[in-house]
């Protein structure tokens, strides 16, 4: 599977996916790239799956009639997504085409909080 992380994710977590071909947006000279354009642009390079931690993502966008999924992480801290690779490698091999998958990690709230 074909995974395109957002600028929020951090490339530690490519380790935990190694089953998977991972691409960092930066890399590819896309940081800047709005929501939308960042779907189309990688849904034309064949991604199969969006990881991000933008949680505005499941709201802004109609997934209806694309050809990639997206993963949203409630927490992009590495201390947090690190001890939780097992959970994110079982969501990203569930994502279907049009889909849009979210974690929640409330250990993350609870460390924002002190």
């Amino acid at each position: 599977m074909r995974i395109l992380f957002d600028n929020n994710i951090p490339r530690g977590l490519r380790r935990l996916l190694c089953d998977h071909e991972v691409s960092i947006s930066a890399d590819l000279g896309w940081e800047e790239l709005a929501n939308g354009t960042l779907l189309a642009l990688a849904e034309q390079t064949g991604f199969d799956v969006l990881l991000t931690a933008d949680q505005g993502v499941r709201y802004e966008q109609n997934l209806t009639s694309r050809q990639i999924a997206i993963v949203v992480l409630g927490s992009n801290l590495w201390s947090v997504l690190k001890a939780r690779g097992s959970e994110i490698a079982a969501k990203v091999a569930v994502a279907r085409p049009g889909s849009c998958e979210f974690l929640d990690f409330p250990e993350a709230h609870k460390r924002r909080l002190r």
